[in-house]
C-alpha cells in the first residue's frame, strides 16, 4: 500500500506542477490536493513500517511548489477585456451584412413533382 501511494502522490505532484504553469492554473488544485492527500497516506504508512523514503518529503516539497505558484498567479495575473463597444459594433455590421446578402439571393422553389427519379436510379445510388 505505501508503494501505491508513493506513486499516487509522485504522479499527482508532477500533474501539478505541469498544470500549474499551464494558462488554466486554476485545474491544478485538484492534483495538489491528491498529491497531498496520497502523500500523507504514504507517509503515515511508512512511518509506522519506521522507514520514511525522501521520495515522499519530494512529493510534498513538489506540491507546495505547485500550490505556490497556482497561488501567484491567481494573485499577480490581471485579466484583459477586451474592447466591448468595438467587438459589438462589428457584431451588428456583420449581422446586418449577412442579411443584405440573404435579401439579394433569389432562391426559387423547387417542386419535388417535377424531378423524375426512377426506381433503378435510387438501387444505384444505394449501391454505390
Amino acid at each position: 500500500m505505501k508503494k501505491i501511494f508513493t506513486i499516487l502522490a509522485i504522479i499527482a505532484s508532477i500533474l501539478a506542477i505541469i498544470l500549474s504553469v499551464l494558462p488554466v492554473s486554476n485545474l491544478a488544485i485538484v492534483p495538489v490536493v491528491a498529491a497531498i492527500i496520497f502523500g500523507i497516506a504514504a507517509f503515515y504508512l511508512s512511518k509506522k513500517s519506521g522507514k520514511v523514503n525522501k521520495i515522499i518529503k519530494f512529493t510534498f516539497y513538489l506540491s507546495f511548489i505547485a500550490l505556490a505558484i497556482i497561488l501567484y498567479k491567481a494573485v499577480f495575473t490581471e485579466t484583459e477585456v477586451a474592447d466591448v463597444e468595438n467587438l459589438e459594433a462589428t457584431e451588428t455590421k456583420l449581422e446586418e451584412e449577412s442579411i443584405e446578402e440573404l435579401e439579394d439571393l433569389d432562391i426559387e422553389e423547387i417542386d419535388m413533382e417535377e424531378i423524375d427519379i426512377q426506381d433503378a436510379d435510387i438501387e444505384d445510388i444505394l449501391i454505390e
